[in-house]
């Protein structure tokens, strides 16, 4: 089963939702938890274990796991482990971006079969080049896993990159999307989802018409960070993904994770997230 039809059943059984793992010392703090490997795992496996029924994917920030060494590492690796297991589909924040051997190297560590920190896609950055990433889409191609390339986000810095024009006068941002299309097209034809999403924020306003950025037809899964705290909501969803609103998957983070520590609070938030979002 190749990632496209990996997310597209487990959307069609618990919804278009992704649940971030982030656990900042303040939502620790919240949680009852101290800063360490040890909680930020306990932080993880609850997390996993609300959004089991209620969730399609599951996004852990690689960042906020690295910075407790060795023994985070090994937090993430069972979080991921089991969150694979439990059915979500793992989406891992890494943003990777580089060249050669060394995006060929990162691809390995996130997208071989059988690897300590395998995921099921991951997000990477094209700013040196949307072809730098080709050993992640080669990989990500042979072991049917997916990527998500950084596109029109939803910080406030992004539109001076995202939205800065190319030598032929289109923004960066669509020669992203295009050089994906055209992955996923070669991939899956025109029937389907392709290994190659886009990130594309709830909070980016008309950004897409603007610039021209046809999603309809490009084949991309849409993983969409913006909603909860950071202000998106169901008006939001209608209006920037006019016509490709099922291909979004909704990112939460905060919104969600201020409900732990208890599994059923947490379920009970990504409940209710996607209720006011999709119904």
């Amino acid at each position: 089963m190749n990632y496209g039809e990996l997310l597209e059943k487990r959307i069609e059984r618990a919804g278009q939702v992704c649940v971030g793992i982030d656990p900042h010392p303040n939502l620790l703090k919240k949680w009852g938890l101290e800063q360490s490997a040890a909680s930020v795992e306990e932080f993880g496996l609850r997390t996993v274990e609300a959004a089991a029924d209620n969730a399609a994917a599951v996004k852990p920030q690689s960042a906020l796991f690295e910075c407790y060494g060795s023994k985070g590492i090994a937090a993430l690796e069972r979080i991921l482990h089991e969150a694979r297991q439990a059915g979500l589909v793992t989406i891992l924040d890494v943003k990777r971006g580089d060249i050669g051997s060394t995006m060929a190297a990162y691809a390995r560590a996130y997208l071989s079969v059988g690897a300590p920190l395998e995921a099921d896609a991951i997000t990477v950055s094209p700013y040196l080049g949307f072809g730098s990433l080709q050993p992640a889409i080669d990989l990500a191609i042979e072991n049917g896993k997916g990527l998500y390339v950084l596109g029109l986000t939803s910080n406030p810095e992004g539109p001076e990159i995202q939205q800065a024009k190319t030598k032929n006068g289109d923004s960066v941002a669509k020669y992203v999307v295009e050089h994906a299309a055209k992955v996923n097209k070669s991939v899956c034809g025109n029937s389907h989802i392709g290994p190659v999403g886009i990130v594309a924020g709830a909070t980016i306003g008309d950004a897409l018409a603007r610039q021209n950025i046809n999603l309809s037809n490009a084949g991309v899964s849409i993983l969409s960070p913006g909603f909860g705290a950071q202000g998106a909501g169901k008006q939001e969803l209608a209006r920037v993904f006019n016509g490709v609103q099922e291909k979004v998957l909704a990112s939460a983070s905060r919104s969600i994770l201020m409900n732990g520590p208890t599994v059923g609070g947490l379920a009970l938030a990504i409940q209710n997230f996607r209720s006011q979002l999709f119904e």
